[in-house]
């Protein structure tokens, strides 16, 4: 079971690397509770999430690296 949602606002945790951008605000836009496939293979296992940036940019990260926005 994701932690997050579609639509839910998060912040990227302060130990995230820094190409992921810690400490800003994103948006959950896409869910990956069951990945198959060579890309997801460099992240660890559980959900992993596509988040987009108040400048539209967006990334893939794995939800221990996410803190929802309170």
């Amino acid at each position: 079971m994701s932690e997050f949602d579609y639509d839910d606002q998060v912040i990227v945790a302060d130990d995230a690397p820094q190409d992921c951008r810690p400490g800003c605000k994103a948006w959950v836009v896409g869910v990956f509770e069951n990945h198959d496939g060579a890309y997801f293979k460099g992240f660890p296992g559980g959900v992993v999430y596509t988040i987009e940036f108040e400048d539209g940019t967006s990334i893939e990260i794995h939800e221990s690296k996410l803190r929802r926005l309170d």
